[in-house]
């Protein structure tokens, strides 16, 4: 309270006025307030009740140091302690720092005008109650910087805290965790739930402005393995998505219910993976089927290609890519032959040499190995 207490040097209230001004203590405490209720909204129900009653001792607390400052036997600095409580406390009950500022305008002009009625008959003379009057402003003002610290203060924690309710809920998303996990997890963050995430995987430095950019209840993490970030957008436009990242090397999971993010989060991994040209992995399903198991696709294919591996390279490279055409354009053979650029005779000759080597060509097991095997280039 340095401002003040330079003022307060070159004011000492008598004992007269002093003990005057501190008989109308609680009455000027009851008018602060009950200015406040009838002038400041965000306080018409705030003062009710036992909140109310809390407020009064608060305000006849400050009153009674702004006294002992006033004839000269207190520094003021519990007050300046409480007016930056009271500005935590306001940030927790939801009011902004305009709501207390106001608070303290119409406390201070109503505090102002009872003690100065007060004051006058007790006999503080004419030429002392302009200092009194300094003295009472400069300690409204250095409880309201007091007050805006406190608030401030409180709105940077709760913001870092928030944000590590919102970092720990996608790390538990990412991991699988449990619904129920999940639940407790969204609501220590106070995030509210979508009906589904679709995870995007993206380059950490891109994580960021891409987010702003996205639904504010997406969540974001941007310091995965290998320099990566995720986004996590809740119920997207799968269209209105993509084109919003269409400048970013960005990998779009599957939307997914909220609870099993994972999934989508694991697709868009597997699918960065495979290839960095994949941006929608919707659009490459067959290829991460295939490659889900590495392992067991190179065992398929090398047991389905068995039979080619005693030809010369050329010819067995010439019947795989016939069989991949057969396949997939069910034995019509002028589609063969188009997709070839051969003759339908040349796929005639071909699909004989396959049927020698593959005597149950036609059979729907053979059929689905084998489209498997060569129906998907991987890799």
């Amino acid at each position: 309270m340095s401002h003040a207490l330079r003022r307060a040097t070159e004011l000492a209230l008598d004992d007269a006025t002093v003990t005057a001004l501190r008989a109308a203590l609680k009455t000027t405490a009851d008018e602060v307030v009950q200015a406040i209720i009838d002038e400041v909204p965000p306080y018409a129900n705030a003062l009710s009740g036992r909140m109310g009653g809390t407020i009064r001792r608060a305000v006849r607390t400050a009153l009674g140091h702004y006294l002992n400052l006033a004839s000269g036997n207190a520094t003021g600095g519990d007050a300046g302690d409480a007016a930056y409580e009271l500005g935590r406390g306001e940030v927790r009950d939801g009011r902004s720092m305009d709501a207390l500022l106001s608070a303290y305008r119409v406390g201070a002009r109503v505090a102002w005008r009872c003690l100065a009625a007060g004051a006058v008959p007790a006999g503080l003379p004419a030429a002392e109650v302009a200092k009194f009057a300094e003295l009472t402003f400069a300690y409204i003002d250095e409880l309201s910087a007091a007050s805006a610290a406190g608030h401030a203060d409180e709105l940077a924690a709760q913001g870092r805290a928030h944000e590590r309710h919102l970092e720990l809920l996608v790390r538990d998303l990412l991991a699988g965790a449990s619904p129920e996990v999940l639940r407790a997890s969204a609501g220590r963050a106070g995030w509210q739930p979508p009906v589904s995430l679709t995870a995007v995987l993206l380059p950490a430095g891109q994580a960021r402005p891409a987010y702003r950019a996205l639904d504010p209840s997406t969540l974001v993490l941007d310091d995965l393995p290998d320099a990566f970030g995720v986004l996590l957008v809740p119920d997207a436009d799968r269209s209105h998505l993509l084109r919003q990242l269409a400048d970013r090397t960005a990998v779009v999971g599957p939307a997914r219910p909220w609870t099993r993010a994972s999934a989508s989060y694991a697709r868009a991994v597997r699918a960065r993976a495979l290839s960095a040209d994949i941006r929608d992995t919707e659009e490459h399903l067959p290829a991460l089927v295939l490659s889900a198991d590495v392992d067991a696709f190179a065992d398929l294919r090398a047991r389905a290609l068995a039979p080619l591996q005693a030809l010369p390279v050329a010819t067995a490279r010439r019947l795989e890519e016939t069989l991949r055409a057969w396949l997939l354009h069910h034995g019509r053979r002028n589609e063969v032959a188009a997709a070839l650029y051969v003759h339908p005779q040349t796929v005639r000759y071909r699909m004989s040499q396959l049927r020698e080597l593959y005597p149950d060509l036609e059979s729907p097991h053979r059929v689905l190995e084998l489209t498997l095997a060569v129906g998907v280039r991987v890799g």
